[in-house]
């Protein structure tokens, strides 16, 4: 391979180099590739050889539109890479990341991606500009929705998963497309949960929660990583020579390449720290920065650096060769067309069996929240009320970044509980939110009132069984540049809730959102609540068959769900504070007006039926082969049969740096039936009992350690063992 690149290189000139760093824009959502439909300074371009790459390109044919011109018109004909945002689903669309995470099923989620990937592939797309696998603490923050949640162990293992997914075990493989880790790095801590906001987080944080899962997909064999906007520590992440050369590069030793985020190299000219696009280019060319998306930076003020001896062409020789590595492994210079086959288009796209696996992994993905024995519901006898604009939405359930799914094809909640007709099943809007439809590129309107839609929704719950609410955002709402401020339901969703509850209390909650809300009233007061998510394409097949009992719910929270927007950042595991327990004085570290803990925690998620913990035993062999073996059983004590997330914590009492009282380490889905009981067990090593101190290197030191085990970070039965 290094052979092939460095042959090839030898036959560049310096434009040709600098043109393998320019990734350009395309169509967006132009349909019919014409001429004029791509800028004539584009098309130039790809003519002389100085575009590496294009994005929002889709399709057969405009992919081989522009691939012809890379391909059959340039000097050397170096095939593009062609990418797209590819985050949860092409046409068929899975539930968003955040949900997906819910499962806790890593084989699933392995094969969501490699679905999404194939459907992706035949379409013309051999890169995807994901996973996103930032750690995030605030749901504040919209692109929550895209991520696997706030720790890093689990985040870790889902980078693997998807990584794995996305690329498969050949990359040549006309199925499978490469993928990319982003955003580099911290994206998710910025500051109040607001999108492209400064981040300013401590070494040890970044060393420990902020890191790991990059250094996973890295390990996964993640062939690019993407820049984040944020800046660290005084410097923004796509000119910061310590996370792309010192850390990345070096450190890990990752030899894929660095591609910025939209307009990211252009924008260092915003955050202060270049004046002109030249230095910009500098700045970023010198940090690590391989390829630059949409800024124009490079294409048009690398030479001038190099030849003026500002900029060492051997920094432009590694970019390249990074570049042309990952084209090589693709196969796009044995065939530049393998991803352009109209045939292959048509027969793959929407196929049964990624609808199949769209389903399955919604069901797994929706998370019981709390049930007071009104759910399953029984499937005769009943007259069903179902309210909510949402309920019959049949476009806010494919959530943001959804490829290029078709307007309205997902399955609504109405059109689900449709198919069970043992029950009268009526449908009322009740509340008019939003009046106008998303987009992308637009903010969501939402009508603050509806009287007249309350009034409506109170009359027509009266004389129901049951009263189904499906409340919450649109799926426009999160994703990014979704930042809110408040996390309650948008219009007067919970006027009419709370209206409705007044005079008929069976009411079923079914929450549909990108990231945890507020949910305290509907807790406090409702007998169940359905965290539903965003569950894409198969959503309202894949709600009714939890709430009517064919799939008995697993999904456990990859975030915290606050009581209150006041408590954010909220996350499971905080450290110890010199005053974290004085509860019978004012003098210590609490809220006057509202509880320290969440309303749901971490991991946290309930079953039709009930699971039992007994008889933790702890085989201390560390000083004879390093290894602690933790014992757990596991009983299904309950009616019906059910999965269980299994969860292991650690706690290092006393450490050099400060630890979270609870540190995620291990996890197994167990699958129960009624009475049976399985021993489950977990083996730690040094990799899960170390943390990394403030330089980056990793410790492992003697003490003692509390182990927890349980079905969410919270509720467990501990012991002790020490090393």
């Amino acid at each position: 391979m290094d052979c092939k690149v460095d042959s090839l290189i030898s036959l560049m000139t310096l434009d040709e180099k600098i043109g393998q760093m320019n990734q350009y824009n395309g169509f967006w959502d132009i349909t019919g590739p014409k001429q004029d439909k791509l800028s004539q300074e584009k098309i130039t371009h790809l003519r002389q050889g100085l575009v590496g790459s294009m994005l929002n390109v889709t399709g057969v044919d405009e992919v081989t539109y522009v691939q012809k011109i890379a391909v059959e018109e340039s000097r050397l004909g170096i095939p593009l890479i062609i990418g797209f945002d590819v985050i949860h689903g092409f046409k068929t669309i899975s539930p968003i990341p955040l949900a997906e995470s819910a499962s806790w099923d890593l084989k699933a989620i392995k094969q969501s991606a490699a679905m999404t990937a194939e459907e992706a592939a035949a379409h013309g797309i051999n890169w995807t500009f994901a996973p996103m696998v930032d750690i995030y603490r605030d749901a504040r923050w919209g692109r929550v929705m895209e991520g696997a949640g706030e720790d890093p162990y689990l985040g870790s293992k889902i980078a693997t998963a998807r990584v794995k997914g996305f690329q498969g075990e050949d990359l040549s493989n006309h199925r499978t497309i490469a993928a990319c880790a982003k955003h580099f790095a911290a994206y998710g801590f910025a500051e109040a949960g607001k999108e492209y906001n400064t981040v300013d987080i401590g070494t040890s944080t970044l060393h420990n929660i902020v890191f790991p899962p990059f250094k996973a997909a890295k390990d996964a064999g993640v062939k690019t990583f993407m820049n984040s906007f944020n800046e660290i520590n005084g410097i923004p992440a796509t000119a910061s020579r310590f996370l792309q050369r010192d850390v990345l590069k070096s450190e890990w030793g990752f030899d894929g390449f660095i591609v910025s985020d939209w307009d990211s190299i252009g924008e260092l000219h915003e955050h202060g720290v270049a004046e002109t696009d030249a230095d910009a280019a500098s700045l970023a060319i010198n940090a690590g920065s391989d390829m630059d998306m949409e800024s124009g930076c490079y294409v048009n003020e690398l030479k001038t650096l190099v030849e003026s001896g500002a900029i060492n062409e051997a920094l432009i020789d590694d970019a390249v060769k990074r570049i042309l590595k990952v084209k090589f492994e693709l196969g796009l210079f044995e065939d530049p067309y393998k991803y352009c086959n109209i045939e292959r288009q048509h027969i793959v796209t929407g196929q049964p069996k990624f609808h199949d696996a769209a389903l399955g992994m919604a069901k797994k993905s929706i998370v019981l929240l709390k049930n007071e024995g009104i759910l399953p519901l029984k499937k005769s006898g009943l007259r069903v009320g179902l309210i909510g604009q949402l309920a019959a939405d049949k476009d806010s359930p494919l959530g943001g970044w959804r490829g290029k799914a078709d307007y309205n094809s997902a399955v609504s909640v109405y059109e689900g509980l449709k198919k069970y007709t043992g029950n009268s099943l009526s449908y009322e809007k009740g509340v008019d939110v939003f009046p106008e439809v998303a987009s992308f590129v637009k903010e969501v309107k939402v009508n603050p009132k509806d009287p007249s839609g309350i009034k409506k929704a109170v009359d027509f719950a009266k004389n129901k069984d049951v009263v189904i609410m499906v409340l919450g955002e649109h799926g426009f709402q999160s994703g990014e540049g979704r930042s809110r401020t408040k996390l309650d339901f948008p219009g007067d969703q919970q006027a009419m809730l709370e209206a409705v509850y007044k005079v008929n209390k069976n009411i079923v909650l079914v929450v549909n959102s990108g990231r945890p809300l507020v949910l305290t009233w509907a807790d406090q007061n409702l007998p169940a609540v359905v965290q539903a998510w965003q569950l894409g394409t198969q959503s309202g097949n894949a709600i009714a068959s939890v709430l009517y009992g064919d799939y008995n719910p697993s999904g456990k929270l990859p975030m915290s769900f606050p009581r209150a927007v006041g408590q954010l950042p909220l996350y499971y595991n905080y450290k110890p504070t010199g005053r974290g327990v004085m509860e019978e004085a004012v003098f210590w570290s609490h809220y006057i007006d509202e509880d320290n803990t969440p309303l749901y925690p971490f991991g946290y998620g309930l079953s039709y039926t009930n699971f039992n913990y007994q008889d933790l035993d702890i085989v201390n062999n560390y000083e004879e082969d390093g290894e602690i073996i933790i014992k757990i059983s596991v009983t299904n004590s309950g009616k019906l049969e059910g999965k269980e997330v299994v969860q292991l914590y650690l706690h290092d009492k006393y450490a050099s740096i400060t630890q979270p009282l609870r540190k995620l380490k291990g996890f197994e889905l167990v699958q129960l039936s009624p009475g049976e009981t399985k021993q489950i067990e977990f083996v730690l090593t040094d990799h899960e009992l170390g943390f990394y101190d403030n330089s980056g290197a990793f410790l492992v030191e003697d003490g003692e350690f509390d182990v927890h085990l349980g079905g969410d970070s919270k509720q467990t039965i501990k012991k002790a063992f020490r090393i």
